[in-house]
């Protein structure tokens, strides 16, 4: 269940700023229609929000990602694919069906932080 009040403490860290294992310098978008000068800001604001949430560890879906950052699902889901990859990180993002509602599509997933959450 998300609570409303969760969203105002969850984006950035107390100084409001990104996680360490984050540092810009990591980051390379890319793509067809990327533009560095109009997107770089955009893309590294969106992964922070979207790790500072997930860095708790819960299983959330897109929606309720959406609901609590305020990015569209399919930004969203991009990001997530993203904090997969080395230069992004090399977290790993789980993914898993909801139960109760298996056959109509809906997946979930859980960050979990490369270097915090390893065993």
């Amino acid at each position: 269940m998300i609570r409303a009040a969760e969203h105002q403490n969850i984006l950035f860290n107390k100084k409001n700023e990104p996680e360490p294992s984050i540092q810009a310098d990591l980051f390379h978008f890319d793509g067809s229609d990327y533009n560095k000068e109009l997107d770089v800001d955009r893309l590294t604001d969106q992964y922070h929000r979207i790790f500072n949430l997930m860095a708790d560890g819960k299983w959330r879906t897109l929606g309720e990602i959406a609901f609590l950052t305020g990015d569209p699902q399919a930004s969203i889901s991009a990001q997530l694919r993203h904090m997969r990859k080395p230069r992004f990180g090399a977290h790993i993002v789980r993914k898993q069906r909801v139960q109760g509602r298996e056959t109509q599509g809906l997946f979930e997933y859980q960050l979990s932080v490369k270097g915090r959450d390893e065993l």
